[in-house]
């Protein structure tokens, strides 16, 4: 009987650790490399790693499943912040989580009709984002802010939570990437 409490223990211990790896991000924690398909940006068609190429620099990306009117509206505002300061290297990116190839003539449209400057929008294959960025499996939208490789706001948002009053709050986030 102390054998099988035991092997029991063992199992559920097992469990919370394995369900203790699965949550987000946490403001601190390093980000890792992923490659995502360049739409919109500077090497549009190619295959790259923004993470990479933006290094230590304060970063803001959004993780989105679809590209709805709130995106858009998310991606304009960050975008406007991201040419206002300049002076700072702030850098950021949207990334598109999809297995739809289609998605990228609305991201070329999003980004004409929006006037997206200085965001790169991308496509990442699969809707479960990168492995170590550990995404909300519920949320429709992410909000990640890093700054020297490290988090420094990691928000999701589930369908219907991405309000005009969740998009300024974000953007006002980004103060915390820049001082």
């Amino acid at each position: 009987m102390k054998k099988l409490f035991a092997i029991a223990a063992m199992i559920v211990a097992t469990c919370v650790f394995a369900q203790a790896e699965e949550k987000c991000l946490a403001v601190g924690d390093g980000v890792a490399a992923f490659n995502v398909l360049d739409v919109t940006g500077p090497s549009a068609g190619t295959k790259l790693c923004y993470r990479c190429q933006y290094g230590r620099r304060p970063v803001v990306s959004v993780f989105a499943k679809k590209m709805t009117p709130e995106v858009a509206a998310l991606t304009k505002e960050i975008d406007n912040t991201v040419g206002s300061n300049t002076d700072k290297k702030m850098a950021a990116f949207v990334v598109m989580l999809t297995d739809s190839p289609e998605v990228e003539t609305s991201l070329k449209t999003v980004a004409k009709d929006q006037g997206i400057k200085h965001t790169p929008l991308t496509t990442f294959e699969g809707t479960t984002g990168p492995a170590e960025y550990k995404l909300a499996a519920d949320a429709e939208v992410t909000v990640m802010m890093w700054v020297q490789g490290k988090v420094a706001v990691n928000k999701s948002f589930k369908a219907g939570e991405l309000t005009k009053e969740a998009i300024a709050a974000s953007v006002k986030d980004t103060a915390k990437i820049l001082n």
